[in-house]
C-alpha cells in the first residue's frame, strides 16, 4: 500500500516549482540531503521516477507532471481545511503566507511587518517576494493566502482589493537637475533604463512612454530598481521608480528625482486572494492594515 505523507507532498511540490534541490530545500527549511531522501522515498513508493535530474536543475518526468496535478489538488484541499479552521478564530492566527512583488517589498515590508506583528500576535508570517505571474499562480494553487501586487490582475478566480495609488518619478543624473523635465514623447527617445521582462513595472513605464515593448530597447535592462538607479548615477541613462522607492534607492546615488509635468504616470496597488477562501473577512481587515502602513511609509518618504 502506498503511504505518502503530506510533508512529502509539500517537498515534491516545492521541488517541482523550484526545479533545483538546493532552492527547494531552502524553501522548505530543511537540508538538501533530507529533501533528496524524501523525494526518493516517494519515487520508490510510486514505482516510477518523478524527476529528471540534471547537473544544474531537475525537471518533472511525464509521470511526475501527472502526479503534480494530483498533488496540487490534495494540498489545496488540505489548505482549505486549514483556512476554514482559521476563519473561525478571532483574527488571523497560525501560518499566513503573503506574497509581494519586488518593486513593493523592500519599501513597504519593513514597516508593515511590525504592524502585522502587533495586530496579529499569533500569526506566523511567511513572506514570498517574486513576480506577479508567479504570485498569481501560487495563489491559485493554494501556496499563498494573499499577495500585494499592482492592479489590475484580471484573474476571475481572484478578488482584487485596491489599497492605494502612487506616482512614478523620473530619475536622472544629478547634473541634469536644472534641466526641464522631459515629456513622455521626449522620454521615448532617451536612453530609458528598464527592469527586465516579467516585471509589471517595466510594462507600466513603457505604456506611459508609449514605447516599443521589445526585450531591451538599449540592451541595458536591470534586475532591480537599485541597479537601475545606480546606472543612472553613473550617467548611463534615465529611469523611472515608484514614489515609495525614492528615499531608499536615491540616498546613495548621484541622481535627481523629478515629477512629470503631466499626465502623471502612476500605478494602483492592491491585495489579491482566492474568491473561495473562507478568510475573506479577515483579509479585508488585513488589507486595511496594509493600507495604513503604506500611508505611513509615504508620509515618511
Amino acid at each position: 500500500m502506498i503511504n505518502l505523507t503530506l510533508k512529502q507532498l509539500r517537498y515534491f511540490e516545492a521541488l517541482a516549482q523550484q526545479q533545483h534541490f538546493g532552492r527547494a530545500a531552502a524553501f522548505c527549511s530543511i537540508s538538501q540531503p533530507a529533501l533528496s531522501v524524501q523525494i526518493k522515498e516517494m519515487e520508490v513508493q510510486l514505482g516510477r521516477p518523478l524527476f529528471e535530474r540534471g547537473a544544474r536543475e531537475v525537471r518533472l518526468t511525464a509521470f511526475g507532471a501527472e502526479i503534480s496535478t494530483k498533488v496540487r489538488s490534495i494540498l489545496s484541499a488540505v489548505d482549505d481545511l486549514g483556512d476554514f479552521a482559521r476563519a473561525g478564530q478571532d483574527g488571523l492566527a497560525g501560518t499566513f503566507r503573503l506574497g509581494v512583488i519586488p518593486t513593493i517589498a523592500p519599501y513597504l515590508l519593513p514597516g508593515l511587518i511590525g504592524d502585522l506583528t502587533r495586530r496579529y500576535p499569533r500569526m506566523d508570517l511567511h513572506l514570498r517576494e517574486t513576480l506577479t505571474a508567479r504570485l498569481v499562480q501560487e495563489l491559485l494553487e493554494g501556496g499563498l493566502d494573499a499577495a500585494i501586487v499592482a492592479l489590475p490582475v484580471s484573474e476571475p478566480s481572484l478578488t482584487e482589493t485596491p489599497l492605494f495609488s502612487e506616482d512614478f518619478l523620473l530619475v536622472r543624473p544629478a547634473a541634469q537637475a536644472d534641466a526641464p523635465v522631459p515629456s513622455r514623447e521626449e522620454l521615448r527617445d532617451m536612453r530609458l533604463l528598464l527592469l527586465e521582462e516579467g516585471h509589471c513595472f517595466r510594462d507600466q513605464a513603457l505604456s506611459f512612454c508609449q514605447a516599443d515593448a521589445g526585450p531591451s530597447r538599449h540592451g541595458l535592462d536591470g534586475s532591480s530598481l537599485a541597479t537601475l538607479v545606480q546606472m543612472v548615477g553613473a550617467g548611463i541613462g534615465v529611469t523611472m521608480i515608484p514614489e515609495m522607492a525614492r528615499s531608499v534607492e536615491t540616498r546613495s546615488a548621484a541622481v535627481d528625482c523629478a515629477r512629470f509635468a503631466g499626465p502623471q504616470p502612476s500605478r494602483r496597488i492592491g491585495m489579491i486572494w482566492r474568491r473561495t477562501t473562507p478568510l475573506a473577512g479577515q483579509l479585508q481587515e488585513l488589507a486595511e492594515v496594509v493600507r495604513l502602513a503604506a500611508q505611513d511609509q509615504r508620509l515618511a518618504n
